[in-house]
């Protein structure tokens, strides 16, 4: 009998041991589930939300950068920092990281970017000097190397993870306007709720110190006021980079008073494919996958981090009476797996409107790219914390759950919005795949105390999906 006990017991000894293990380390789907922000108890109690302007600048010789206060409750609450930055012509945004994953949305311009990940080979370099070199016998002359560059433009979403060095170069004849969304509250931020950007060149200084002055600190934040070699001892410098004392002093960029922002006296000197040929590559690349990546394709290296969301034929929902609407998500963007962002983009026409909706898995944050709107915000309570007109270049932050419904004004809405989940969800109240013609005519009319005809039109008043073509009542109110 002792040597079935003894057997008994090992095999449920195994089991509790196989059971904890399982446990704690899960699967990768379970292990990605959870989305730990960094906030404290309470930081979520608004009673009141605000449209939004940016609340100071950062001007530099070539651009300027707008900030949010990313101190205001609506901020704190979705654990995130928006700005805007406008770049000219021949303009260099010079290299940095930040603390926190990135969404940018180009609203206007064009130009290219270089996004520095560690340990990525330097992929693009012309062959052809070299080889000409070798057949003339001359001595081989420097040939530069780097990472990939990629073109960005008008409605491009750029995707950027948190730590990854990145630059951009307006190459175009009008000015770069960035909307930029740091999501501080993502677990890859493993320092505060503070946004952090780490220049890697330059000499912000002044303008960290109108910052400082402008934003002042919260919980023990802390701003640099040059780029991070700034803070080593130029012998230090001059060792590791084996350069001498004034080139490591330049890197320090102490006497560089142009700012964060810097214009290039003649055009930018680096290797990148034409515009048309990166295009039809991205095309072919498109047919071949059939629109759609599962990442398996896909190295770090080569991820792709830019999607176009203002082509009217990428829409995901369209109504030609009310407008389009269009989402990027991990779907279609598989390094957002990795940043568990998203955003959409939307247009509505005139006196159309968004049906109510709530975000089901995520934060909102609703940029006005152009046009104006009637937003209404509804909180758990059944109250109103945003009850106005949402304009051009404001922001607004919807948070999880709150309910919220859109209708344009005369001249049409659009909008970008970026989500704090990579498979943003949401459920309308309203249309044909609402909650409410979900629910049987019975329940509806016991609920609100209304006829069983009340109810079935109710329920059915609507056929549109999300986006809802105004009615008389609506055009109506507009003209009055």
């Amino acid at each position: 009998m002792a040597k079935p006990s003894f057997l008994f017991l090992s095999f449920c000894f195994l089991v509790l041991l196989h059971s904890c293990a399982a446990r704690r380390q899960g699967s990768p789907q379970q292990q990605q589930q959870p989305r730990y922000r960094h906030q404290q108890e309470g930081e979520c109690q608004i009673q009141r939300l605000n449209a939004q302007e940016p609340q100071h600048r950062i001007q530099a010789e070539a651009g300027v950068t707008e900030f949010w206060d990313h101190n205001d409750d609506q901020f704190q609450c979705a654990g995130v920092a928006a700005c805007r930055t406008i770049i000219e012509p021949k303009g260099l945004l010079l290299p940095a990281y930040t603390n926190a994953p990135t969404l940018v949305y180009i609203a206007q311009g064009r130009g290219i970017t270089g996004v520095l990940v560690p340990g990525c080979p330097e992929t693009f370099h012309s062959s052809q000097q070299s080889q000409e070199g070798e057949r003339r016998g001359e001595r081989q002359r420097f040939r530069d190397q780097h990472q990939k560059i990629r073109h960005f433009r008008e409605g491009d979403i750029i995707a950027l993870p948190a730590g990854v060095a990145h630059w951009s170069y307006n190459d175009g004849d009008r000015d770069v306007i960035a909307i930029t969304i740091e999501d501080t509250g993502n677990n890859q931020n493993q320092l505060d709720n503070n946004p952090r950007k780490f220049f890697l060149a330059g000499n912000p200084q002044e303008g960290q110190r109108q910052q400082r002055e402008l934003y002042g600190r919260r919980r023990g934040e802390q701003q640099n006021a040059g780029n991070v070699f700034s803070g080593f001892d130029t012998e230090v410098l001059a060792e590791a980079f084996g350069v001498n004392t004034e080139t490591a002093r330049k890197l320090q960029g102490e006497d560089d008073r142009r700012g964060h922002i810097i214009r290039v006296d003649r055009d930018l000197q680096v290797i990148r494919p034409s515009w048309s040929r990166e295009e039809q590559e991205e095309q072919e690349r498109r047919r071949e996958y059939g629109g759609r990546y599962n990442g398996l394709e896909e190295t770090i290296c080569s991820a792709r981090l830019i999607e176009n969301i203002n082509d009217p034929s990428r829409a995901d929902i369209f109504n030609p009476r009310a407008g389009r609407l269009t989402t990027v998500n991990a779907l279609n963007l598989p390094i957002l797996n990795y940043l568990r962002l998203s955003a959409e983009r939307g247009f509505l026409y005139r006196n159309a409107m968004k049906a109510p909706v709530w975000n089901i898995n995520a934060h909102s944050v609703l940029y006005a790219t152009r046009g104006e709107a009637q937003v209404q915000i509804v909180d758990q309570r059944g109250e109103a914390v945003f009850n106005g007109r949402l304009r051009e270049g404001q922001i607004v932050v919807v948070p999880h759950n709150f309910v919220v419904v859109k209708q344009a004004g005369d001249e049409g809405f659009e909008w970008v919005g970026f989500k704090t989940n990579e498979h943003a969800m949401f459920s309308t109240l309203a249309g044909r795949t609402s909650v409410i013609r979900a629910m049987p005519v019975d329940v509806l009319a016991n609920a609100y105390g209304i006829s069983q005809e009340e109810a079935r039109r109710l329920k059915l008043g609507r056929d549109e999906v999300v986006l809802l073509e105004p009615r008389y009542r609506s055009q109506r109110r507009a003209a009055a």
